[in-house]
C-alpha cells in the first residue's frame, strides 16, 4: 500500500518529503486537451527548489493539439500541493502534477487544461458571486478481461469480453458456474455475480491513501464489469487533479490484476453506457449559495445557474462529451439524459436536484449529460462559466419537468431542447455559442478553435470509414 497521503504546501516541504521517503526519481505529469496524462521522469538530483519557479523544458509539438514544431519549446512547472509517491513504480518515485508555461512570455499556456481551471477559479472570485465552486463527478467505467480491435483499409473490428458478462452463460469454463450479470441488472448484486468487489476496494483504498476521498463504490447497471467509484466533491482545480489520478489508479490496478479498464462512454451495444454526472455548487465565505426557498429548496442563484447550463448545454457537449462514441450513449429514449430540462429527483432530466438531505450545505445541482471521456479541467470550467452566465444575466430555466421524460410523446419532447446527435453537431454548437467561455480570459479563442477542429477531425475519421455493421446491412444490395 502506498504511503499515507500528506499534502505539501511549498517546494521546501516537497524536497523534505522526497528525502524522508528515499525518493530516487521524479515524474512530471500534465494533462493534454484529450485528457491523457503525459509525463517524463528525471532523477531526484534534477529536482531543486528553483524548478518549482523556473520549470523544466520539453517539446510541446509532440502533444496533440499543442504547439507547432517551429515554436515547440514549453515548460512544465510543478505544483507542490500535488506531490505524492507514485504507487505503481518499482523504484521510489515522486509524482508532481504540472502547469504548462510558454517560455516566450513566461505566462500560462492557453491550451493547458489545468491553467484553464486555474483561470476559471480566479474568474469566479473576480465576479464577486462566490469564492469557490465545488464539483463532484461520478465517473463510470468498464473493467474487461480482454479487448481486441483493429482498423485497416480493408477491414475493421472490435471485441471485448468479461468473465461476468451475460453473453458468456454458454461458454465452456470447466466449470461455468452461471453467475453472470444480465443486461441492465448490474445495479447492484453481491458476489459471486459481482466479481470485482475486491478490485474496486483496492482502487478505493489506493486512492484514499493518495488523498482522493471516496464516498462509495459499486457495480453499475450494465453487464460485463461496469463500475462506479464516487470521489468526494472538491474545488474545481482540485477535482481536476483528483480525476486525473483516479483514471491513472483505475487503469493500473486493473492491469495489475490482468484486466483492462476503459472510460469509453459506450463500449457495449444494447446496454447502459458510462456517464460522469457532475454535482456542482457555488459557495462564498464558507456559506453555500444554492440553498433557498425556491423549487426543490434552491435559491434564485441556483435556478439562474441552471438557466445558464440549459442555454449553453448544446455547446457544452463539445467539451463534456468530446468523442464520437459519446453520441452512441446520448440517444433519445435510452438511459442517457439528452433532454435539457431540470427536475428534483428525476434521473431522466439532464439536470437533477438531489433531495437526499435538507441541509443547506448539501444543496447542489447535478448535470447528468457529461461522460468520463471529458477532460475534467475543461469540462468543469466550461460548466461553471455557463452557470455564471446564467447568474449574471438572470436566465430563467423555465418550469421543471417532473414527469418521466422517457414516457413523453414526441410532440411533448419537441418543446424540450436536447443534445446534439453527433460530435459534429456539438462542434457546430460550440462554434455558434462560445462567447460565455471567453469571459475572464478563461478559454481563449485559439483553444476553442482548436477544440472545434479536433472534434470535426474525429467526426470525419469515423464518417469516412466503412463500418462492420454496414456489411451485414448492405453487402447484398
Amino acid at each position: 500500500m502506498p504511503h499515507k497521503f500528506k499534502r505539501a504546501t511549498n517546494a521546501k516541504e516537497v524536497l523534505a518529503f522526497a528525502k524522508e521517503h528515499g525518493v530516487k526519481l521524479v515524474d512530471f505529469k500534465f494533462t493534454d486537451i484529450c485528457s491523457t496524462w503525459q509525463h517524463f521522469t528525471t532523477t531526484i538530483d534534477e529536482l531543486t527548489a528553483e524548478v518549482f519557479d523556473e520549470g523544466l523544458g520539453f517539446d510541446g509539438s509532440s502533444i496533440r493539439g499543442w504547439k507547432a514544431i517551429n515554436s515547440s519549446d514549453m515548460l512544465v512547472v510543478p505544483d507542490p500541493k500535488t506531490a505524492i509517491l507514485d504507487p505503481f513504480n518499482i523504484e521510489p518515485t515522486l509524482s508532481l502534477v504540472c502547469n504548462i508555461v510558454d517560455p516566450s512570455n513566461m505566462e500560462a499556456y492557453n491550451r493547458d487544461p489545468r491553467s484553464v481551471a486555474i483561470k476559471a477559479e480566479k474568474h469566479l472570485k473576480d465576479t464577486g458571486i462566490g469564492d469557490v465552486a465545488y464539483f463532484g463527478p461520478e465517473a463510470e467505467f468498464f473493467i474487461f478481461d480482454d479487448v481486441r480491435f483493429n482498423a485497416t483499409n480493408n477491414g475493421a473490428f472490435y471485441s471485448v469480453d468479461s468473465n461476468e458478462a451475460s453473453w458468456n452463460t454458454g461458454r465452456e469454463e470447466f466449470p461455468n458456474l452461471g453467475y453472470k450479470v444480465r443486461h441492465k441488472e448490474g445495479y447492484f448484486p453481491v458476489s459471486p455475480s459481482d466479481t470485482q468487489q475486491d478490485l474496486r476496494n483496492e482502487i478505493t483504498l489506493v486512492l484514499e491513501s493518495l488523498g482522493v476521498k471516496i464516498e462509495r463504490q459499486h457495480h453499475e447497471v450494465a453487464t460485463a464489469g461496469q463500475a462506479e467509484i464516487d470521489i468526494r466533491f472538491n474545488s474545481l482545480l482540485n477535482v481536476g487533479d483528483d480525476m486525473a489520478l483516479y483514471k491513472y489508479v483505475v487503469r493500473n490496478i486493473a492491469k495489475k490484476h490482468g484486466k483492462t479498464a476503459t472510460f469509453m462512454p459506450k463500449p457495449l451495444y444494447g446496454d447502459n453506457g458510462s456517464g460522469m454526472h457532475c454535482h456542482q455548487s457555488i459557495w462564498r465565505a464558507g456559506r453555500p449559495l444554492f440553498a433557498g426557498n425556491g423549487y426543490a429548496g434552491l435559491s434564485d442563484m441556483a435556478l439562474f445557474y441552471i438557466g445558464g447550463i440549459i442555454k449553453h448545454a448544446r455547446a457544452l457537449t463539445a467539451i463534456t462529451n468530446p468523442t464520437t462514441n459519446s453520441y452512441k450513449r446520448l440517444v433519445p429514449g435510452f438511459e442517457a439524459p439528452v433532454n435539457f430540462c431540470y427536475s428534483a429527483r428525476n434521473r431522466s432530466a439532464a439536470i437533477r436536484i438531489p433531495t437526499y438531505s435538507e441541509n443547506p450545505k448539501a444543496k447542489r445541482i447535478e448535470f447528468r449529460t457529461p461522460d468520463p471521456a471529458a477532460n475534467p479541467y475543461l469540462a468543469c470550467a466550461a460548466m461553471l462559466l455557463a452557470g455564471l452566465d446564467g447568474i449574471q444575466n438572470k436566465i430563467d430555466p423555465g418550469k421543471p419537468l417532473d414527469k418521466n421524460l422517457y414516457e413523453m410523446t414526441a410532440k411533448e419532447l419537441s418543446k424540450v431542447p436536447c443534445a446534439p446527435d453527433s460530435l459534429l453537431g456539438a462542434a457546430e454548437a460550440l462554434e455558434e455559442d462560445h462567447e460565455f467561455l471567453l469571459k475572464g480570459d478563461v478559454f481563449s479563442q485559439d483553444l476553442l478553435e482548436t477544440i472545434v477542429e479536433m472534434r470535426k477531425k474525429d467526426y470525419d475519421t469515423l464518417r469516412l470509414r466503412p463500418h462492420p455493421i454496414e456489411f451485414s446491412m448492405y453487402y447484398d444490395v
